[in-house]
């Protein structure tokens, strides 16, 4: 199932001033919902929209902060879920999980 299809159920109540989100959540359905909500779009227009919109490139930019964060909590969770059974490997993994920070 497509993101964009859960999506106004995901910011449904949200207060917000500004809504960030990829290409794949450009629909008219998502616009008007973050519209009536009071929120901004910052979402890019696909490539095949008639009408272009502008949106701030700069805001949009910093999506990838939160983008970083979970990558960051991705990059833990074998740690934190003991993938590797064996326990050296388990240590070594810590180690340059801890290296890298």
């Amino acid at each position: 199932m497509a993101d964009c299809t859960r999506a106004g159920a995901l910011i449904e109540g949200l207060a917000a001033q500004h809504l960030i989100a990829d290409k794949g959540y450009d629909s008219n359905a998502i616009l008007e919902q973050a519209s009536r909500q009071g929120m901004q779009a910052q979402i890019p227009p696909r490539s095949n929209r008639k009408q272009l919109r502008t949106y701030d490139k700069h805001l949009y930019k910093l999506r990838h902060l939160v983008e970083n964060a979970f990558l960051h909590r991705k990059r833990w969770l074998g740690i934190a879920t003991r993938y590797a059974k064996r326990t050296d490997s388990f240590l070594a993994a810590v180690h340059i999980r801890c290296l890298r920070m």
